[in-house]
């Protein structure tokens, strides 16, 4: 997604000399991070980083037992009005090789900060460290969520299952998360689903191999894969609403392979499913089976359909997204926010937590000076980069959401 706009002007707002305070330290502490990526559930590095940068500060610490993640809690000095606010940042990497030729670049061959968690991370701890310097006229409760396992791992749902978000629960949930493909410093976002359900999807079918050139004495299970795809892609077509879309692609069919003349018995296929409703996951979950099971069927084949369920849609509550409009252009001006048109059909397990708390996640531009957004590499690139600067602007927008809901609510 690439929008047209100049880069907004967030020099002014309430927060800008508090963050110029912090602003040397994130992107010192970015780069440490970014240097020594880290993946899955586990990233003690980077905890440990994350904790030395927050040493000495008025917070407190709470670990779980199945993840590295932190929550480090604030609470306010001006009195308790019982609201408790959210800010989450993920850790973790991907398993990509980095070709960035950074100074600071991945020292672990075939991990890299290719999504941006490193600057996510280091812009809430900037943010701790902002509204620590002004607990004292904070009327309520932040909770930093420093979260690993976002890849694909599951993490936001771990530490919610050990119960790290219960006490004091969060009435609001907010997160940010770089884009090289927008403008610096612009945020994007929109009221309703932001990001799609994610689940990956199997099937295999069971047919009876034997001589190529005598194919109806058996039951080949390449045609009928093949019936199976077009099906599906027919199903979606025909029977799902354009308004409420799904989006399956097969991006493996595999079968076979021991000789030009041997049909095999089995035929697998992988893919993966996008929705952005649970009606529409419920409905395409249904006819995944339904379809791989009686399409073999119908040809004397079995057929065998599961799905690895994954990230629910990223639902963002109207509230909390009307939240992050007022905010960005308060603290920039009309040109930083924009408002996002239509739903990305990638994936985002803060979609556990917004299925828990109401809030909303927002994109913030960060593409490098200079440069095109739209040809710029995207997310998932082993050549991704980003315009540190935005960090300032990433850090002042989590501190005026928090004490903006923190003095008014939604209101």
């Amino acid at each position: 997604m690439s929008l047209d706009l100049g880069t907004p002007d967030w020099s002014g707002s309430d927060w800008s000399d508090a963050v110029g305070s912090v602003l040397d330290d994130t992107v010192a502490l970015r780069r440490a991070i970014h240097a020594e990526p880290e993946i899955g559930l586990h990233c003690p590095m980077t905890t440990a980083k994350i904790k030395a940068a927050l040493a000495g500060l008025p917070l407190e610490f709470r670990e779980g037992p199945s993840t590295t993640g932190l929550i480090a809690i604030l609470r306010g000095q001006s009195g308790d009005n019982g609201r408790t606010v959210l800010l989450r940042g993920d850790m973790d990497a991907l398993p990509m090789q980095e070709e960035t030729g950074l100074p600071f670049a991945s020292t672990i061959a075939g991990r890299m900060h290719a999504c941006g968690h490193d600057s996510h991370t280091a812009m809430l701890v900037g943010a701790a460290k902002a509204l620590c310097a002004r607990a004292e006229t904070l009327p309520g409760t932040v909770v930093f969520m420093f979260q690993p396992g976002e890849e694909g791992y599951h993490g936001a749902r771990f530490m919610l299952d050990d119960g790290l978000l219960a006490d004091p629960a969060p009435d609001v949930a907010f997160a940010l998360h770089i884009s090289p493909n927008m403008p610096s410093g612009v945020v994007v976002t929109r009221p309703g689903p932001l990001l799609a359900s994610a689940e990956t999807i199997h099937a295999r079918i069971h047919g009876r191999g034997g001589h190529a050139a005598m194919p109806h004495e058996n039951i080949d299970p390449t045609p009928i894969a093949c019936e199976i795809v077009l099906a599906l892609q027919s199903f979606i077509a025909r029977r799902i609403p354009v308004q409420d879309p799904a989006v399956l692609s097969v991006t493996s069919l595999h079968a076979g392979g021991t000789a030009h003349n041997i049909i095999p018995d089995t035929a697998e296929l992988l893919g993966t499913l996008r929705t952005l409703s649970e009606e529409t996951r419920t409905a395409m979950h249904g006819a995944f089976k339904r379809i791989v099971e009686h399409v073999a069927a119908a040809h004397g084949a079995t057929g065998e359909a599961w799905i690895d369920v994954g990230y629910p849609v990223t639902m963002n509550d109207p509230r909390a997204a009307a939240m992050f409009r007022r905010t960005a252009i308060d603290l920039g001006g009309e040109g930083a926010y924009q408002m996002m048109k239509a739903p990305m059909m990638g994936g985002e397990d803060f979609a556990y937590v917004l299925r828990e708390i109401p809030g909303a996640m927002a994109f913030i531009g960060a593409a490098p000076a200079g440069s095109d957004p739209a040809s710029n590499p995207p997310l998932h690139n082993t050549r991704m980069t980003i315009d540190e600067s935005v960090m300032a602007k990433g850090i002042a927008l989590h501190c005026a959401m928090a004490t903006g809901f923190l003095e008014r609510g939604f209101d």
